[in-house]
C-alpha cells in the first residue's frame, strides 16, 4: 500500500466537476481544471471536501472522482481525499479506497446531524485512520457543518492511538475557537482565508482554501508570505463570493478563466440564477479585470 506524503502549504479545497445539472461527475474537466490549480502554483487539491460537495455524492462517484483527480494531477501535486461521510462504515470504505487508489493523505470531517460525544468521536476517526494506514490522516474540524466541534483531550488520545494522525484542517472562526486546536504533533491547516496570516504566525504548516478552488494564485501567495493585508484581501474575496451560492458561483469563476468547468451542481443546491449570474459577471468585469479574463 503507497505511504502517502504530508501535506504542506497551499491546497484548494476543489470544487467538483459536474454535468447534465449536477446529475454526474464531468470527467473530462478534471484534467484542464487540475492544470489550472498546479499551474497557478497550488501545492495540493483537496478532493471531495465541503467546497466539493462530498455529501451529497455516492460513495462510488467519490471513489471514482478520486481516481479521475489522481490520474489528472498525475504526482505534480499532493492529493488528499476527505472521506468523511454520515457512517462510520462509508467513511472507513472511503479511506480505504483513498490508500489503494494512491492518495497522498485522507482528511474526514465529524458525521453532521448527530452531536456525537467524544467517545464517539473518537471510535469514528480512529476506525477512519486505521482503515487508511500508513497515509497521513487528518482530522478536518469545521463546528458549523458538522454541528458539534471535535474534543482536543479525545484528539490527543487519537494521536497516541493511530500513528498515522498527522494533523487537522481547522475551519472554525474566530480565532478564538480556532487556536485551540495547536496540539503537540499536529501539523494544522487553516481553512478561513481570513486566519492564513495569524494561523501562519502561531505555526501552522499551510491553508486548505476554498477560495483557492477558483484563486489559486491569490492563496498561494497570501500563505507564502503571509501579512494582515493579503488575508484582508482574500477575506473580501470569500466574503464576495459567500454572498452568491458558493458552489456554483465558485465554479462559475473558475468557468470565467477558461477552464472547461460548468456551473453544475448536485441538488439540493443550486446555480445562480439570472440576476445573480449578471452580479458575479459585473464583479469580475469591475473588481478583477484582466486578472480572469
Amino acid at each position: 500500500m503507497p505511504t502517502g506524503r504530508k501535506l504542506k502549504g497551499a491546497i484548494a479545497a476543489a470544487v467538483t466537476p459536474l454535468r447534465e445539472q449536477g446529475a454526474s461527475l464531468d470527467e473530462a474537466a478534471f484534467g484542464p481544471y487540475a492544470d489550472f490549480l498546479v499551474g497557478a502554483g497550488l501545492d495540493g487539491i483537496l478532493a471531495f471536501g465541503t467546497n466539493g460537495e462530498a455529501v451529497l455524492l455516492s460513495t462510488d462517484e467519490r471513489r471514482r472522482g478520486l481516481e479521475v483527480w489522481l490520474e489528472a494531477v498525475a504526482g505534480r501535486a499532493l492529493v488528499a481525499a476527505h472521506c468523511g461521510a454520515q457512517t462510520t462504515a462509508d467513511t472507513v470504505a472511503l479511506a480505504a479506497h483513498a490508500g489503494e487508489a494512491g492518495a497522498d493523505a485522507v482528511a474526514v470531517i465529524g458525521p453532521p446531524y448527530f452531536k456525537l460525544d467524544p467517545r464517539e468521536q473518537g471510535a469514528h476517526l480512529l476506525a477512519a485512520a486505521e482503515a487508511c494506514a500508513p497515509l497521513p490522516f487528518y482530522v478536518y474540524e469545521f463546528a458549523a457543518t458538522a454541528g458539534y466541534a471535535f474534543d482536543p483531550s479525545m484528539l490527543a488520545r487519537l494521536r497516541e492511538e493511530a500513528e498515522n494522525v498527522t494533523g487537522m484542517k481547522v475551519s472554525d472562526m474566530p480565532w478564538t475557537a480556532f487556536e485551540r486546536y495547536f496540539l503537540d504533533g499536529f501539523d494544522v491547516f487553516v481553512g478561513p482565508e481570513s486566519l492564513i496570516h495569524l494561523g501562519r504566525e502561531a505555526g501552522a504548516v499551510g491553508a486548505v482554501s476554498a477560495l483557492a478552488s477558483a484563486f489559486p494564485a491569490d492563496v498561494a501567495a497570501v500563505v507564502r508570505e503571509p501579512t494582515e493585508a493579503g488575508a484582508a484581501r482574500l477575506a473580501e474575496l470569500r466574503q464576495k463570493v459567500e454572498s452568491f451560492p458558493r458552489q456554483a458561483a465558485l465554479k462559475r469563476v473558475v468557468g470565467r478563466r477558461g477552464i472547461p468547468v460548468g456551473p453544475h451542481v448536485r441538488p439540493p443546491l443550486r446555480d445562480l440564477d439570472d440576476a445573480e449570474q449578471a452580479a458575479l459577471e459585473a464583479w469580475l468585469e469591475e473588481e478583477l479585470g484582466a486578472a480572469v479574463a
